[in-house]
This record gives C-alpha cells, sequence and structure tokens, in this order.
C-alpha cells in the first residue's frame, strides 16, 4: 500500500465519523420534534397520564434530552438498540437481522440488473448516437425514471400476478413450502441452494422477480444517461481516434476501451443508487408486502415508535457511510489521481 493511498484511506475513515455523526443525531432530534405521543399511540389513548409516565419513566422518556441522546449514542456505537416501545417486542437488534437480509437479497440482484441493463443501453445508445435507436432508448431512460416506484409495482402485480398469474403478488416464498422450509441466514435463496432445496429455490426466486425488477428498473434511466453522456465524450478522444487508424474493430473500441474509460463515474453512481435502492425498499417492499426492514420503517413509524424508528434510520444511515466509502476507496485505485 503506497503511501498516497494509506493518507487517502485515513482521510476517508476520519471524514466518515462525523458524517454518521450528523446523520444520526439529526435522527434523534427530528424524532423529538415531531408531533405526537408515542406512548399513548401505544397504549391508546384512554390511558391514564400516570400508566403513562410509569411507561416514559422505564423508556427513560422523562430523561433531559441531553441525556437521552447520549444514552442514544451509546446504544448505536454498541449496536445495542433496546426494545420497541411496544411492550413484550422483541429486542430491535434481533428484529433488523432477520429483516435485513430480506432487504439485501431484494436490493442486491436489483443493483446487478440497472448497472447491467443501465450502461449496456447507455453504451448502446452511445454508439449509435443520432438514430432511431437512440432516440428510443433515451425516451425510455427519461420515461422509466419518472414513474413512482410504487405505481410501476402496482403495474406490475396486475399485469404478472393478476392478469397473466406468471409471477406471487407478495410475500418472499409460498405459504406451504414456507412451513418446511429451514432458514439458517434469512437469505432465502442462499439456502435453498445450500440445502439443495429446489422446490424453495423456485418459489423464493419466483417471488423475488417482481419486486427486484421494480426496484431495478427505477434507476435504469440515470445510468443510462450517465453512461451514454460520458462514452460520447470518449468516443470523441484521441486514443479512440488512433484505435480507428490502426483498424481496431469499432465493436472492440466502444466496448473494451471506452466503456472502461467510463467506468469511474459510472463506478461513483452504482455507490450512490445502492444505497438509494435500500432506501427505495421502503416502498417496494410495502407494495409487494416484502417482510424487509423498509416494511418494518413503515409499521413503526406509524406507531411514533422512537426506539424503533431511530434505530431503523441509523442502519440505513451505516450502510449510507460503508458504501460510500468503499466507492471512494475504489475510485483511488482505479485512478491514482484521486489520492491526491
Amino acid at each position: 500500500m503506497s503511501s498516497s493511498f494509506r493518507k487517502f484511506l485515513i482521510t476517508r475513515l476520519l471524514l466518515t465519523i462525523p458524517m454518521v455523526l450528523i446523520l444520526v443525531s439529526l435522527i434523534f432530534f427530528v424524532m423529538r420534534v415531531l408531533p405526537g405521543d408515542p406512548i399513548r399511540s401505544q397504549l391508546g389513548p384512554r390511558v391514564s397520564e400516570e400508566q403513562a409516565n410509569v411507561l416514559r419513566e422505564r423508556l427513560g422518556l422523562n430523561d433531559p434530552i441531553l441525556v437521552q441522546y447520549g444514552n442514544y449514542l451509546k446504544d448505536i456505537v454498541t449496536f445495542d438498540f433496546g426494545n420497541a416501545l411496544t411492550q413484550g417486542e422483541r429486542p430491535i437488534r434481533d428484529e433488523l437481522g432477520e429483516r435485513l437480509p430480506a432487504t439485501l437479497e431484494l436490493t442486491i440482484p436489483a443493483m446487478l440488473f440497472t448497472t447491467i441493463f443501465g450502461v449496456g443501453l447507455g453504451a448502446f445508445a452511445a454508439k449509435h448516437r443520432k438514430e432511431p435507436v437512440d432516440y428510443i432508448i433515451r425516451l425510455f431512460s427519461i420515461f422509466i425514471y419518472s414513474i413512482p416506484i410504487f405505481f410501476m409495482g402496482l403495474i406490475f402485480q396486475i399485469i404478472f400476478g393478476v392478469r397473466l398469474d406468471w409471477l406471487p403478488l407478495s410475500g418472499r416464498m409460498d405459504s406451504m413450502i414456507l412451513t418446511t422450509f429451514q432458514s439458517k441466514t434469512n437469505f432465502y435463496v442462499l439456502d435453498a441452494i445450500l440445502t439443495q432445496n429446489w422446490p424453495a429455490l423456485g418459489s423464493a426466486v419466483s417471488h423475488l422477480i417482481m419486486p427486484s425488477l421494480t426496484l431495478g428498473l427505477a434507476l435504469t434511466g440515470v445510468f443510462i444517461r450517465l453512461t451514454r453522456a460520458n462514452m460520447i465524450e470518449m468516443l470523441r478522444s484521441d486514443f479512440i481516434a488512433a484505435g480507428k487508424a490502426r483498424g481496431i474493430s469499432e465493436k472492440r473500441l466502444v466496448y473494451h476501451h471506452a466503456l472502461r474509460n467510463t467506468f469511474i463515474p459510472i463506478l461513483t453512481l452504482i455507490g450512490l443508487q445502492t444505497a438509494i435502492l435500500i432506501a427505495g425498499a421502503v416502498l417496494t417492499e410495502t407494495t409487494f408486502s416484502w417482510p424487509g426492514i423498509g416494511r418494518y420503517l413503515v409499521e413503526r413509524i406509524a406507531l411514533r415508535d422512537y426506539t424503533a424508528v431511530q434505530s431503523t434510520i441509523a442502519m440505513f444511515a451505516f450502510f449510507v457511510a460503508i458504501i460510500s466509502l468503499v466507492m471512494d476507496l475504489l475510485n483511488a485505485v482505479i485512478d491514482p489521481r484521486i489520492r491526491y
């Protein structure tokens, strides 16, 4: 590891700490200024003030705001999120631990589809610039980006789930298979492959297609536009003209040399859009009744559950910080100029 890269790595790590601190602090204070009483939303409007105060005292909601903030930061650092405000709930860490694999299982194929499909169409449009296929791809990118995720999901459900009856409408696996399916990691596709449970694998994949396709298509337009713009600029560069003069095929120049050199901004976008996909899974999981952390967040917001909402959004914040850090380091590896 060179000294420049080591210095860049240390700098990025140090910058990540205040970024995460600001994010989780905003979560804490915004939750406190929102209207509504989380205790009465849990116990009902008819609960006596004495009973409500007992629960507030037990949960530390009567402590001074700075004391609550200090306890909150301590819990974030130790990953001990405590229990939700609802009495009898399991620890939030266990809830998120079960639901996070479901969200990742949805987000990873969506990101792969977005990257491959978006970059491929963008490069193809750049190669055929100002031809009819270029205009069609550009119109498609605008159209697909303008459709709300939940609306696209509903359309897919009506077409492929109701009209054609090709795919299941919601959930992660058929209920009959799920009763006998043993999942160790809560990644249903991975567990089905490891246990060679092919009926479970088929069910898990069929349930995954519509929500991951919905989530992936929502951001495809961004990749098409960015790839096309950078590819056109790259195809005008001197080394491409030199390659043509040497008799290198146009296909190799476009998809090997030009696309390879446009990958730095694309890699940065992949990191940003991955974080957006995880956050966008909130709408997708709600539409398809997918039991991930996005749906869990929506349920807890409806209940005004301070603890669960703070912990879930803090997890989103950690993912954004980690993904941003990894993308910056990859960019520094690919392009050494970024280190200086």
